[in-house]
């Protein structure tokens, strides 16, 4: 099927599906779906995070004339009730998409639904590389960089070591299996006589740590990939540093210079790690990041997370594309999504992609340090993601026939 026959097909039929009382409503809604009890360091700093946004883009008119409002949602981090969850939104609170969840498995489950129904889904925070290229789908966009992206850019560093011989740790679902599996592909790349000796395949958040670390120390590796997080994260830091699993080897950690898992670490945070995260604490006065970080503490009280830069990109991406669309029917909203700038971001200008829907959304990283008493990351720098990013061709071949 041509492009131009396919668009115009996927056009109507979206059209068909969009709520007709969505252009009636005071307020234009967007479904917002997560993991606000099970993963609540994460999800109450990223509604924070959106509420400013909100606060900001309706004090300024709103979008179409009318507010923007995000009704939101506990999935309980269930597939299953994330996909019942947005039906109801869609069909019975006027929602014109929706958005949200930090789990991958839940992401990509709203996303099969989303692609099935013909709904706009903006996947804010899951990191699998799957949901947007081999089961991408033209109405599922992404804000957060890939995992690939993250993973590539610690392998850069590890290859510039002397250590041949790796092992991994990852929670065993989509997002761990991907993380070590962009990491393996990126190091070997760059370094083809490493070695991985030991991978280990921790449930997610139900890690039995002492035998994780006795099985990492058996292997006798150089370095360690380490992708666990949340409380899975902490339990590993301590049980690996009360047997010296971490001393004279590298660790490279995605995620965990973020500070909704760096923080609870406290005295125990590990030092000369180099992780991916979110340094808000380092940024100079004048930048775009100094300026929402300034203005989250005012309207919160609190100090940002990167849940909550997440948040407020999630709901300015939403905002542009709805005033870029001038419409609120999924064909409009698709359409606009593809290739989207949006201004006045922490980061600067961000963009979607069209060629696999992903933003231009990099990543913070650096190594992991303690000052007082807590665990921060220093020497960090912002990379942009496009040098990470495989080739067009290859994405193209990854993502499903449209």
């Amino acid at each position: 099927m041509n492009l131009i026959r396919r668009t115009v097909l996927g056009m109507a039929a979206a059209a068909a599906l969009a709520p007709a009382a969505a252009l009636a409503q005071d307020t234009i809604k967007v479904g917002e779906i997560n993991h606000y009890k099970r993963m609540a360091a994460f999800a109450e700093p990223y509604k924070k995070g959106i509420e400013l946004a909100l606060s900001q883009i309706n004090g300024d008119g709103g979008v179409l004339g009318k507010d923007l409002e995000f009704v939101f949602r506990d999935d309980q981090g269930d597939p299953a009730e994330a996909v019942k969850i947005a039906e109801e939104l869609m069909t019975r609170e006027g929602t014109v998409m929706f958005t949200g969840t930090i789990l991958s498995h839940v992401g990509l489950a709203l996303s099969s639904f989303a692609a099935e129904k013909g709904y706009l889904y903006l996947a804010s925070e899951p990191l699998a590389d799957s949901l947007v290229w081999g089961s991408g789908n033209p109405y599922t966009f992404r804000l957060r960089a890939s995992t690939w992206v993250q993973a590539a850019m610690l392998a850069e560093e590890a290859a510039k070591t002397d250590a041949v011989k790796y092992a991994t740790i990852a929670p065993n679902y989509a997002y761990g299996q991907d993380a070590v599996a962009a990491f393996k592909e990126n190091l070997t790349r760059l370094k083809p006589d490493v070695e991985f000796v030991a991978e280990q395949w921790p449930a997610l958040f139900n890690i039995d740590a002492g035998a994780e670390v006795q099985a990492i120390e058996r292997a006798k590796p150089d370095a360690i990939y380490n992708v666990t997080f949340g409380t899975d994260l902490a339990k590993l830091v301590r049980e690996g540093g009360d047997r010296g699993l971490f001393d004279g080897r590298s660790v490279y950690g995605l995620l965990t210079g973020e500070p909704e898992y760096l923080e609870p670490l406290g005295d125990e945070a590990p030092e000369g790690w180099y992780v991916t995260g979110f340094p808000w604490y380092g940024f100079e006065d004048g930048t775009p990041g100094k300026t929402f970080v300034d203005a989250y503490v005012e309207a919160t009280g609190e100090t940002p997370k990167i849940g909550s830069l997440v948040g407020y990109m999630t709901a300015q991406s939403i905002a542009a594309a709805i005033n870029k669309a001038g419409a609120t029917d999924t064909a409009s909203l698709v359409a606009a999504f593809e290739d989207l700038k949006v201004e006045g971001t922490p980061i600067g200008e961000l963009s979607y992609r069209a060629i696999d829907n992903q933003s231009t959304l990099g990543a913070w990283v650096g190594t992991t340090a303690l000052e007082d008493g807590k665990g921060v990351m220093v020497d960090w720098e912002y990379k942009n993601p496009a040098p990470y990013m495989p080739s067009d061709e290859d994405i193209k071949a990854m993502r499903p026939a449209e």
